[in-house]
């Protein structure tokens, strides 16, 4: 096979793979939407995630400092405890972030 069979074989290849796997969840949408599975995950799963990455963040930038990540820890307290009371969630991340940049420069 010569090198433009090869080529356009592999790249039709490849672009039928992406719509199959673009088109799967609309032509499987109404059978997702019934499923319990699928359903729990949908109201879990968002939450989940967001806290795994808070907690790496957390963790790397602690590592990064060579310390413990208490000052982290302080920072996500106090933006759980302004959304909690607030529920304003920008006004709740930059206090959050200013008070992390405050704690880092002293």
């Amino acid at each position: 096979m010569s090198h433009i069979v090869y080529v356009t074989v592999a790249i039709v290849g490849m672009a039928l793979i992406t719509f199959v796997l673009r088109a799967l969840p609309f032509a499987a949408g109404p059978w997702l939407r019934r499923h319990r599975v699928v359903y729990k995950l949908g109201n879990n799963l968002p939450l989940a995630i967001m806290v795994l990455l808070v907690v790496h963040t957390a963790w790397g930038h602690a590592h990064d400092r060579g310390g413990l990540p208490w000052l982290e820890a302080l920072a996500i307290l106090v933006v759980v405890i302004l959304q909690w009371r607030l529920r304003q969630p920008l006004l709740s991340i930059a206090a959050g972030t200013a008070l992390y940049v405050i704690l880092l420069m002293r």
